[in-house]
């Protein structure tokens, strides 16, 4: 196996390195992206969809059946890190520690010794590996938090006016649920965030971005061509501006599915599929 693997390695490899060689020089200007291409999309874009933001109508109305595949290769990602690292049934380390909140004492308690209770409010159990405990990073990263969130979905709601989009916004999504998951603990994070919201908000991500070019399909337009959505809108039939409706409906599809998998490939990563101890 290891053989074939190298062989169809060098095999592509060769492949990709000669077909390279009829690409562009790196910068042309000359190149037919730079020479028709890229201008006709920065000069028809407020034209053609009612979108300041050029990079934004380029990736979900220009050619948004391929940012439509990257957001399925996002989920794809997701699904390979469960598949590879998730494990049925996790193992319990050998011995537990527990902190007891009033006096701060870490207590270890070896297997088959008397756990405290999971809901209890005295004592709190902390990983193998532990990091003392700081009220002033908890609280802080508490605050930040919601701030984090906030500007998320302002980054999403405007990605087509200003810098933004579903894949930064859904990165920011994302990195809020970790940072709470680092000052916290992975146990904590997993009752907010279950792993299976996780994986459904990714599919329904999915679904969004691929519902929308199925409507367009049903008012008898072509896939993702989102004048079609006009008269759902309200709007006159072909008004630009249904493009730019249509553009932010699958923005927030893309942003879905990046925080959810990101939160996803996280949780096994941090914890190696056992979901028990980790950050």
């Amino acid at each position: 196996m290891k053989i074939t693997g190298l062989l169809t390695v060098i095999i592509c490899g060769a492949l990709l390195t000669y077909y390279a060689m009829d690409f562009p020089d790196f910068g042309d200007g000359r190149s037919p992206a730079n020479t028709y291409l890229s201008p006709h999309f920065l000069e028809n874009t407020m034209h053609d969809a009612h979108v300041p933001n050029s990079v934004t109508t380029i990736l979900a109305d220009y050619r948004g059946y391929d940012t439509m595949y990257e957001t399925t290769v996002v989920l794809t990602a997701g699904l390979a890190c469960f598949f590879l690292l998730r494990r049925k049934e996790s193992t319990s380390p050998p011995a537990r520690f527990f902190r007891h909140v009033p006096t701060g004492l870490t207590l270890r308690i070896e297997e088959g010794g008397k756990l405290p209770a999971e809901n209890s409010k005295v004592f709190t159990r902390i990983d193998s590996l532990w990091a003392p405990d700081s009220l002033i990073i908890r609280n802080t990263c508490r605050l930040i938090i919601a701030f984090v969130q906030l500007f998320a979905l302002y980054v999403v709601a405007h990605g087509h006016y200003s810098p933004g989009g579903g894949f930064q916004g859904g990165v920011l999504l994302g990195s809020s649920i970790i940072l709470f998951s680092i000052s916290n603990d992975l146990r904590r994070t997993l009752k907010r965030f279950r792993e299976k919201t996780a994986a459904v908000l990714g599919a329904i991500g999915v679904l969004i971005y691929s519902g929308t070019g199925f409507v367009c399909l049903l008012m008898g337009a072509h896939f993702l061509n989102y004048e079609a959505l006009s008269p759902l809108l309200g709007l006159k039939t072909g008004d630009p501006m249904a493009r730019s409706h249509g553009i932010f409906s699958v923005e927030i599809g893309v942003a879905f599915a990046v925080m959810s998998v990101m939160i996803w490939i996280y949780y096994n990563l941090s914890s190696a599929g056992k979901h028990d101890e980790g950050l």
